[in-house]
């Protein structure tokens, strides 16, 4: 067995590098945050080729005294903690002292630091973790950070990186976030020389949502406030009309520290219970406060992830509030007068604080109207035991009341399977025994097919009689299958439509980088787009069977499908043409012509569709006996 020795210097910082720099995201995330904590009020981020060769951060903060420059890239080096006592509340977004010492290790770093307006700074060059220079040098007030030449000393590290595109996606996302965690801060965005964004840093929420999104995005939003004296709530949520394909738009930050929380996300979504479709996710920018005292934020190497003490108290306040908020709106969207009167010109949001200091619950009305910061124990008594909504003191609209819907018969012999997320199901399952009838399933007899179009019920499901039995076939779903069986048929040669004008489609600035990276792939599947600005794509060219209206949910759903899988393979190529087919798919409420119905139920009673692309079964058997069953006819 080899002797136990105690690594060098090097390689432990090469080793702890791996813990805080994963990719120049990471770096310049580290990099911000100790601006922000240095007292900036501007922040200019700039990076070439992704940020593996260049990355450039330059803030007005206090800068670093000449004596302590070098001391700042040792490890656990920091001004912001004197103690272990200081970890029970930690107010600063870095603490631990490790970001310059981790990033200096792999990299190539220059530091320009000047603590007075005279002009009189330092230089500092820090190769590899080994300061070479330390000489006197002109600078303005503040600190300018410049990496090079990432990994440059780990081989190992640099051949799993990724694409520039995509690695400079991730540090826009990086950015972002930064943006968004304090408003009060002007952050400006350079890429490859091209300014992609300047907050202004004025200290409103909205003006740097608008700054970062655009009109649209935020136009799609609403107002979130609550506060129950322990935990405040704040920010914007979207409108159920203005979801997105996937959570890239979902923003939390703890403390003004930007967090990853499926918790604080499956909250989010359950407010928005029955209000959104499957696949559709809302967008969110949250400010979360509460005392530095509850929260952990020493739980992950990168500070990503947070744990609260009282977890339970947090959840409630974000479902609260974002319910709220969407009760709040939904009177105005299902007035009966609404359909009736032209719609009114759009209600500008108010401004909402990012960071409120956690105050007494208010309760009582807001002087101006709008929506008042309530307690969440407040809230449930004004909801009831049912959960719902109900607006205290007003009478709901008038108008005729929908009729009941009668409790379904207890059906005792069904064929059915648990539905499955389409993101999560698994395509080309072994196929059980047919479960459709196989005596006269759609064979060319002399007495005809054997089955009976009975027609629609709920312009959803196809009635089928055969024999003792009655059959309900989803036509979304058996079509959904015909399309994709199709779309395997043709092996990629995928008819295609130019488009005359294009169609311009909005994204996050990620997923637009995301499917520009794969747009050899999605030249194959049919699509031709380029980019046309920040956030935005033109799309030149579509599949002949997507419409122009969906192709920005079609590339929406691609998009999800990019980000899940590496190169292409046969088993993601399935899922993207079964994204595909669902949305070209017929849809559940709509009006369909008999032939089309005729088509669907051959297809499926002649045994030849079971499933559609994504495991669900397509048609469900109701027998006699199940049915005089029910009706007590036995």
């Amino acid at each position: 067995m080899p002797n136990i020795i105690q690594l060098d210097r090097h390689t432990s910082d090469l080793i702890a590098a791996g813990e805080v720099v994963e990719r120049p995201a990471s770096v310049v995330k580290e990099l911000v945050e100790n601006a922000m904590d240095a007292g900036a009020s501007q922040i200019t981020v700039e990076i070439r080729s992704g940020g593996m060769a260049y990355i450039r951060v330059t803030d007005n903060g206090s800068g670093i005294l000449p004596d302590e420059v070098e001391t700042a890239f040792l490890r656990h080096a920091t001004s912001k903690l004197r103690d272990a006592k200081g970890l029970e509340a930690i107010a600063t977004l870095g603490f631990r002292g490790e970001a310059l010492a981790a990033i200096s290790a792999v990299s190539r770093m220059e530091v320009l630091t000047c603590c007075s307006d005279d002009g009189e700074g330092r230089r500092v060059l820090n190769e590899g973790g080994r300061i070479v220079s330390n000489e006197p040098f002109g600078c303005p007030r503040g600190t300018t950070m410049i990496v090079r030449d990432l990994f440059f000393n780990t081989p190992a590290r640099l051949k799993f990186m990724k694409t520039d595109r995509a690695e400079g996606s991730a540090v826009t996302g990086a950015v972002i976030k930064a943006a968004l965690s304090d408003p009060s801060v002007s952050v400006k965005y350079v890429k490859d020389g091209s300014v992609e964004f300047h907050t202004p840093g004025d200290g409103r929420p909205e003006s740097c949502i608008y700054a970062l999104f655009g009109r649209d995005f935020f136009n799609g939003l609403l107002p979130v406030s609550l506060d129950d004296g322990t935990v405040s709530v704040t920010g914007y949520i979207s409108r159920p009309s203005h979801v997105k394909g996937n959570r890239s738009s979902q923003f939390f930050f703890v403390n003004g520290r930007s967090v990853h929380s499926r918790t604080l996300q499956a909250v989010l979504e359950q407010a928005y219970r029955n209000n959104l479709f499957t696949g559709r996710f809302p967008a969110c920018v949250l400010f979360i406060r509460l005392g530095y005292g509850s929260v952990d934020v020493n739980v992950h190497p990168t500070k990503r992830e947070v744990k609260f003490s009282n977890e339970k108290a947090v959840n409630d306040a974000v479902y609260y509030a974002a319910l709220g908020a969407l009760e709040q709106a939904r009177p105005i969207a299902d007035s009966p007068k609404a359909s009736a009167s032209p719609a009114p010109a759009p209600v500008p949001l108010s401004p909402v604080s990012p960071l409120p200091r956690p105050a007494k619950a208010a309760g009582s009305a807001s002087p101006g109207g709008g929506f008042a910061s309530m307690s969440a124990e407040e809230f449930r008594r004004r909801t009831g035991a049912s959960g719902g909504f109900r607006a205290t003191g007003k009478e709901p609209p008038s108008g005729t009341p929908l009729p009941r819907k009668a409790p379904p018969p207890p059906v005792t012999e069904t064929f059915s399977a648990p539905r499955e997320d389409p993101d999560q199901a698994r395509l080309d399952l072994p196929v059980p025994p047919a479960p459709l009838p196989e005596a006269a399933a759609g064979t060319a007899a002399e007495d005809g097919p054997g089955y009976r179009v009975i027609g629609e019920a709920l312009q959803t499901y196809i009635l089928v009689e055969q024999g003792d039995s009655l059959w309900l076939i989803d036509k979304h779903a058996a079509h959904e299958r015909m399309q994709f069986d199709r779309l395997k048929a043709q092996d990629r040669e995928t008819m295609v439509q130019p488009l005359l004008l294009p169609v311009i489609c909005s994204f996050s600035p990620e997923d637009t980088d995301l499917l520009l990276e794969h747009e050899a792939d999605l030249g194959e599947l049919g699509f031709s787009v380029e980019s046309f600005g920040r956030g935005r794509l033109a799309v030149r060219q579509l599949p002949s069977h997507v419409r122009q209206d969906d192709a920005e949910t079609v590339l929406n759903e691609l998009c999800a499908v990019f980000r899940r899988g590496g190169r292409p393979e046969d088993s993601r190529s399935d899922r993207i043409l079964a994204t595909m087919a669902c949305k070209s798919a017929v849809k559940a409420g709509s009006v369909s012509d008999p032939e089309e119905l005729a088509l669907i139920a051959e297809k499926v009673m002649s045994g030849e569709i079971r499933y559609c692309p994504h495991g669900r079964p397509v048609a469900v058997e109701f027998s006699r006996t199940a049915l005089d069953k029910s009706f007590k006819r036995t």
